[in-house]
C-alpha cells in the first residue's frame, strides 16, 4: 500500500511511461490519447476522479475490465491489495504487464479475454472499475460486486455515456448514481453497442 495520497501518486506516475507511439511527446495533456487496436489511454483527470470514486484501501480486491496501457492499472495496484485486470487486445495487454512488472508490481493477476463478463473465478470483488463502455451495466459485473463493494462505470450509447456509480449496500441491495458524463471506446461482445 502507497505511502503517498493518491494525489501525490498521481503527479508522479509519468504518464508517458505508457505510451509506445508518437502521441508520447503529448503525455501531460489533459486528453485521451490513442494506443493503437481503436483503443485509448484516459485523460489524467479522468482516471483521478474514478480512482477517487472507488474509495481504494489495502484490503481491497478490484476487479478492472479493459488493461488497456496500464496506467489506470498502476492506480489500482497502488492502492489496493490486489488487482485482477482482463484485457481483450493480447497485444494491449503484454506490453501493459511488462510495463507494471517494470514498476515492480507484484499484486496484479492478468488474463487476455473478453472482459464484459468479468472474471467469475476469482468473485467476489471488492471494487470493480470499467474503462469501455457499455450499453447497459453487466448483469455479470454486479453479480461478482461484494457487499459493500463499489463499481464506476461508463453506460450508454457511442460518443455519449453516464459514468456511473453502483454501490452494493449491507443488504445486498444495489444504489446507482450518475457522477459525469464521459466518451470512451465500446465494450465488445455482449454489452456493446455495435452487436
Amino acid at each position: 500500500m502507497s505511502k503517498k495520497t493518491l494525489k501525490q501518486f498521481f503527479k508522479s506516475l509519468d504518464r508517458s511511461f505508457f505510451i509506445d507511439n508518437e502521441f508520447k511527446n503529448c503525455a501531460g495533456l489533459d486528453r485521451a490519447l490513442p494506443i493503437g487496436h481503436e483503443q485509448t489511454i484516459s485523460q489524467p483527470s479522468l482516471v483521478l476522479k474514478m480512482t477517487e470514486q472507488l474509495s481504494l484501501n489495502e484490503n481491497c480486491k478490484v476487479l478492472e475490465i479493459g488493461t488497456g496501457s496500464g496506467y489506470q492499472t498502476a492506480f489500482l495496484a497502488e492502492f489496493s491489495k490486489e488487482v485482477f485486470t482482463v484485457e481483450r487486445i493480447e497485444e494491449l495487454g503484454k506490453n501493459a504487464r511488462n510495463k507494471l512488472e517494470q514498476l515492480g508490481y507484484d499484486n496484479i493477476h492478468f488474463k487476455i479475454d473478453d472482459g464484459s463478463e468479468g472474471w467469475p473465478e476469482h468473485a467476489p470483488y471488492d471494487r470493480i472499475i470499467v474503462t469501455a463502455a457499455a450499453e447497459q451495466v453487466p448483469d455479470e459485473l454486479i453479480d461478482q460486486l461484494d457487499v459493500e463493494g463499489i463499481m464506476v462505470i461508463p453506460v450508454g450509447p457511442q460518443g455519449s455515456q453516464k459514468l456511473k456509480l453502483i454501490k452494493r449496500d449491507i443488504n445486498r441491495k444495489i444504489q446507482s448514481e450518475t457522477i459525469g458524463y464521459v466518451v470512451f471506446v465500446e465494450m465488445k461482445g455482449k454489452y456493446g453497442w455495435s452487436k
